[in-house]
């Protein structure tokens, strides 16, 4: 008997991408799973196009709207539990093409350890298939920084060793079950960016590891979804980070980050922008989600709520 996985995919007028990564999906070596696709309120035909090319082999839901990637894969999530009962959920972007062993390797590693709760693959840039993306994540608590190893860099088989890692990118995210009814689901105010690596963290204070595991790989366009609306990945990337580090720093760690952000981040981010793109829209976005991420971070009805979540609402 193989552990039953459950594919959970966005979409979001992006059926292309959508298509080319269901059909890297059929190719795949793992036997036990199910694919739905959440249509996150696309303005297009995308749903019945995509349940004319794909009929029984995946199971669409239609958001009346918007709902971003973390609620939206939170409704996703529970359609999966209610109707399929999975041991795992893969969050997968609609933008990544797999490999065939993709899901076997993940699965195969979260199995080999109860206490392992979260994995993921490597990751390498579509448009450079021997680049890495993402090779395993590291969190910079006193700087506020989640940082991608390897990013950028040549493949020459310096990322093939399985490892223990703070986050992992919520491009494809394979966690258990179980963890879920003990942690929750990811953070709705996230609305994007951020949201999985809050997820790790909360999955490592309940006692669980977080690996990633070289073995699986799958090629990432990358930004598919932000780049259509001008000025999001910046706004959330900015917002979300005061919101993370609130929710899961230390005291002394959170003001660490501040006294780094506006002492540095911010001259660094405005030259660059300004100075290099003359992007004056962006250097205001930033400092929008600047504004927005204090504010927010001071909520503590947004900032803290419970871990936890009841069985059924998985």
């Amino acid at each position: 008997m193989r552990p039953k996985v459950c594919i959970v995919i966005l979409n979001w007028n992006g059926r292309a991408d959508t298509t080319e990564c269901l059909e890297s999906l059929q190719r795949t070596t793992y036997p036990e799973y199910k694919v739905i696709v959440v249509d996150n309120g696309s303005s297009g035909n995308d749903v019945n196009i995509l349940r004319e090319q794909f009929g029984s082999y995946i199971h669409i839901i239609e958001n009346d709207k918007n709902y971003g990637f973390a609620e939206g894969n939170n409704i996703g999530i529970r359609y999966a539990v209610q109707n399929f009962s999975p041991d795992y959920l893969l969050l997968l972007n609609n933008d990544a093409v797999v490999n065939p062993d993709c899901v076997t390797e993940l699965v195969q590693v979260a199995e080999s350890d109860p206490k392992l709760g979260i994995a993921g693959p490597k990751i390498r840039f579509y448009d450079a298939p021997q680049r890495s993306e993402y090779a395993g994540g590291l969190i910079r608590w006193w700087s506020g920084a989640a940082v991608k190893m390897g990013f950028g860099q040549l493949d020459k088989g310096q990322f093939d060793q399985t490892k223990e890692v703070d986050w992992v990118i919520g491009c494809a995210l394979l966690i258990k079950r179980e963890l879920i009814e003990r942690i929750g689901l990811l953070y709705p105010v996230y609305f994007m960016n951020w949201e999985e690596v809050d997820w790790c963290a909360r999955c490592k204070k309940e006692g669980y590891r977080v690996v990633y595991v070289p073995k699986a790989v799958l090629w990432h366009k990358g930004g598919r979804s932000s780049q259509r609306v001008s000025g999001m990945n910046i706004y959330y990337m900015t917002r979300n980070r005061f919101l993370f580090m609130r929710r899961n720093a230390t005291r002394l760690q959170f003001v660490s980050f501040l006294a780094w952000f506006f002492l540095r981040d911010v001259l660094v981010t405005t030259a660059s922008l300004y100075l290099q793109y003359r992007d004056t829209k962006s250097v205001v976005t930033f400092f929008k989600g600047t504004r927005d991420g204090i504010r927010l971070s001071l909520r503590r009805s947004d900032v803290f709520l419970p871990q936890t979540t009841d069985s059924q609402d998985v």
